[in-house]
């Protein structure tokens, strides 16, 4: 071997040396800042990280590097076993020539750099984050990489992902510098505390939040508890958290910490790491800041409130239009009918009187049967149930729903021998059943068959489970048509109240639901089967009654009262209406009673507080000027102790309450009324 050579190569093995005990000398320092936590954490950590070292290559200076330090992970994000000692153009030649000029790039202008880039050679797509290792002399960059393949086809995903493998990513490098970078570089919050809840190591996001929240900033060695004296709150509600992680428990909760408009919301993971000895060594914390996600969550919520304000919006226009419809009709019989009799009164033709006052009185009593129903609907209605065999109830309506449907549909009845009793309000039955009924009707404007059938089941665990009901016996009835059916998305919505296919004005959608409803009340469930062009089943399922059934007890006939007084009794009205105030006192003058009428509660009030009491008084419960009929009864009574009170309404029992309780010597008349049912029960409250 020349001379030349020998020298060079002597040289070489005196700088290897000398490079040797530099890093025997810096071994030997790093060991006294025991580095064996952040070792724990770059062994640990699901992310890749390694060292990579520029090389003097074929193709040029710096045109090469081996992979000098290597965690676990590199292997499961790259694809690829084995890295530690190779160089990149002997792992991926095809690629090489890219990843050397990325990290050449670093090195060069020791600017951290970011990027996503696919590793070809195993279709991982790596997230990398590189930076160089001082003093530049060394040519050596850390490189932190993640497998975010599945990002490209789900952003949202990798967003959380992202944010927990970067802080998983943090925690590990085998020389304390390199480590406490890492650590600084997380956008996560990490913190790592011994039993005593002395801070081992937290980064520099983690210090920055912690100075917001409690105005000061913690280090190495500092004690927790100590340092958040200036919100207790939220000092006892992480202490005991620790302690959780410090027993060994792995869990994650969130919360929020800070007061004021410094308040943030933090998801927080934690864990605990053992001695090499097998005992609890301390615990770790990764804190992700979530308030922006909170927000757009809240923000979500606002928006659903809002679309659900429309949609009852949207249910209270359908339920106007079809109410109004059927008023204009009902108005346009009654008026119609007063027309013509006041023609024939002109005319002196007082024979078609009786006809037409009957025409005005019917349209006014289905008037009033729509409006009860409409608050039959806004309340739970009181139901009268009691033990009904439905086969016969069903027989005996079947004139009636033929009569509905029209000649163009066949009608078909199918039941059981015998059906078990049900404990049931048989007209709101009768109602329901004449109610689908119609709806099936509708469902066939070209006529079909409507078959109308009963029979009794029970139902096991299994079936009783996807109805919603406890398993036992149950009468089934049901309505098929073969009509036009519904598509899914309508099916979906066919229970929900004002929900109607039919053009405006001529469905309320209350229907269905309230057959539903009703049926829910009678401890049963409704199921629906239907597809387009494949008609539609409504099943009702009744549970089965052991008590025999009864018939119906005969309705008593209503004896008028006769009144055992003599003379003209005392009467105030109040009600604001001035044509049914009218009519009130006519009829009641006509029965020799001498009738004081008002228009609101303070006329009244002032002259009750000027004159003797009233035998009786009449108020109306919605009157303007500020007071109810409610409060001027017990104004009245404050006046006069004892005094009888008629409450008339157009609302439900309950607007008559006060203070939640029934009225003492009051009852209640329900709008509208026939005049004799008026007289007939101010004759029964006049009797001694």
């Amino acid at each position: 071997m020349p001379s030349c050579e020998l020298v060079a190569l002597q040289q070489q093995i005196d700088d290897l040396q000398h490079i040797n005990a530099q890093l025997k000398l810096r071994l030997a320092c790093n060991q006294e800042h025991d580095p064996s936590v952040y070792q724990f954490l770059f062994d640990t950590m699901d992310q890749g990280c390694c060292i990579i070292e520029f090389l003097d290559g074929p193709q040029g200076p710096l045109s090469d590097y081996v992979h000098v330090l290597v965690n676990a992970a590199c292997s499961k994000h790259t694809g690829i076993a084995r890295l530690i000692g190779q160089k990149v153009r002997e792992v991926v030649p095809e690629e090489a020539d890219a990843w050397v000029s990325r990290y050449a790039e670093v090195l060069r202008t020791g600017q951290p750099l970011q990027f996503e880039q696919e590793l070809v050679a195993t279709g991982h797509v790596l997230s990398v984050t590189s930076f160089r290792i001082e003093p530049a002399q060394r040519r050596q960059v850390a490189v932190l990489f993640k497998d975010v393949t599945a990002r490209r086809d789900n952003e949202r995903e990798l967003q959380r992902t992202n944010l927990a493998l970067e802080q998983r990513v943090s925690q590990a490098m085998t020389e304390r510098r390199w480590f406490a970078e890492l650590v600084d570089h997380s956008a996560a919050n990490v913190h790592m505390i011994d039993s005593g809840f002395h801070w081992l190591a937290i980064n520099r996001q983690a210090k920055l939040d912690f100075c917001h929240l409690y105005g000061i900033t913690p280090a190495i060695g500092d004690y927790m508890p100590a340092l958040m004296v200036s919100n207790p709150r939220d000092r006892d509600l992480i202490m005991p958290l620790w302690e959780r992680a410090l027993a060994g428990e792995q869990f994650i909760i969130s919360d929020v910490f800070g007061e004021g408009a410094g308040k943030r919301h933090y998801e927080l993971r934690f864990n605990s790491f053992r001695a090499s000895d097998g005992s609890m060594a301390g615990a770790y914390l990764f804190a992700y800041d979530i308030s922006d996600r909170v927000a757009a969550e809240e923000r979500l919520h606002i928006a659903e409130q809002a679309l659900r304000q429309s949609q009852k919006m949207e249910a209270v226009g359908q339920l106007s239009g079809g109410v109004a419809h059927d008023f204009n009709n009902l108005l346009g019989g009654i008026l119609g009918a007063q027309e013509l009799m006041q023609q024939r009164l002109q005319q002196g033709r007082l024979e078609q009187l009786p006809q037409l006052l009957e025409v005005a009185n019917g349209s006014a009593l289905r008037a009033s049967s729509v409006v009860q129903r409409l608050l039959a609907y806004s309340r739970q209605q009181a139901l009268q149930p009691y033990p009904t065999e439905v086969c016969s109830l069903l027989r005996s309506m079947e004139a009636l729903v033929r009569g509905s449907i029209g000649p163009a549909i066949a009608l078909h009845t199918e039941f059981t021998e015998w059906l078990w009793p049900t404990f049931i309000d048989p007209p709101q039955l009768e109602s329901a059943i004449l109610n689908l009924c119609i709806n099936a009707r509708d469902a066939m404007p070209d006529g079909g068959t409507l078959t109308v059938h009963g029979n009794n089941v029970n139902l096991d665990p299994e079936q009783a489970q996807a109805l919603c009901l406890p398993p036992g016996d149950y009468i089934r009835l049901g309505v098929k048509d073969d009509g036009q059916g519904m598509p899914p998305e309508v099916l979906a919505r066919a229970l929900d109240p004002f929900f109607t296919t039919k053009p405006i004005g001529q469905g309320t959608g209350l229907g269905l639901s309230m057959v539903y409803g009703f049926v829910c009340q009678s401890g049963g469930q409704l199921r629906i089967t239907s597809s387009p062009g494949e008609g539609t089943h409504v099943e009702l399922f009744l549970p089965r009654h052991l008590a025999p059934a009864m018939p119906p007890a005969p309705p008593k006939p209503v004896a008028k009262p006769v009144s055992t007084y003599t003379g003209t009794r005392h009467i105030v009205l109040v009600e604001d209406q001035a044509s049914l105030r009218l009519v009130m006192c006519e009829a009641l003058e006509d029965q020799g009673h001498r009738v004081e009428a008002f228009e609101s509660g303070p006329a009244a009030l002032a002259f009750l507080a000027k004159n003797a009491p009233p035998d009786l008084l009449i108020s109306d419960i919605g009157l303007p000027d500020g007071l109810t009929g409610v409060q001027v009864a017990e104004r009245s009574q404050a006046l006069f102790p004892g005094l009888r009170v008629l409450f008339v309404t157009g609302y439900d029992e309950r607007a008559a309450l006060s203070g939640g309780q029934p009225l003492g010597n009051a009852t209640l008349l329900t709008k509208p009324f026939e005049l004799s049912a008026l007289t007939d029960r101010v004759a029964q409250m006049l009797q001694p």
